[in-house]
């Protein structure tokens, strides 16, 4: 018996202590509008046209940009060890001199595969190509993130950030709680 006039007691303070809330409706004072500045990448690309000589562009066979000069030390060096094994006296010298330099055009000649480079004068096929260079660009944008809103519910002045214009009324959620003593 003692448990039920407990939970009874304990059931009627719950009632009393909550809130009772109802919806009401604030006249809207202003609503403006707030901005944010947005990048947005885009692609902006170019295209040009570049002569080719031999399956090189010109570019490349003047600035030598590719070209590969480990054959040719490494062919001096071997070409070196060969002449100097061979020659005899003051032959000896001549002889690791010229296999450096037969070592060094053959190394280098491996190396890079036979190509041609800007000091030779032969004839050249020239052909063209189109090339097309893209680099990303930022555009800013202005977009509008939301509203500043000022209203006014019973004679008080409030301000709210909403994501859309409200109109000129805004619903309201109103609370009431009792004091207690």
């Amino acid at each position: 018996m003692k448990r039920l006039i407990i939970a009874s007691l304990f059931a009627s303070a719950l009632v009393g202590a909550q809130a009772e809330t109802y919806t009401d409706n604030a006249r809207v004072r202003s609503a403006e509008p707030q901005y944010e500045n947005v990048n947005v990448p885009r692609n902006e690309c170019s295209s040009r046209w570049v002569e080719e000589r031999g399956g090189r562009s010109a570019y490349e066979s003047q600035s030598g940009q590719d070209r590969q000069y480990g054959g040719a030390i490494l062919g001096g060096l071997a070409g070196g060890v060969i002449g100097h094994q061979i020659g005899g006296g003051s032959g000896k010298d001549a002889a690791t001199a010229l296999g450096v330099v037969l070592g060094a055009m053959t190394g280098d000649h491996m190396a890079n595969d036979g190509r041609r480079d800007h000091y030779d004068n032969r004839p050249q096929e020239v052909t063209q190509r189109e090339v097309q260079t893209c680099r990303t660009v930022y555009d800013t944008q202005t977009r509008i993130t939301g509203y500043r809103v000022a209203y006014e519910y019973r004679g008080q002045n409030y301000t709210t950030f909403m994501h859309s214009n409200p109109g000129n009324f805004l619903p309201v959620r109103v609370s009431v709680d009792p004091i207690v003593q």
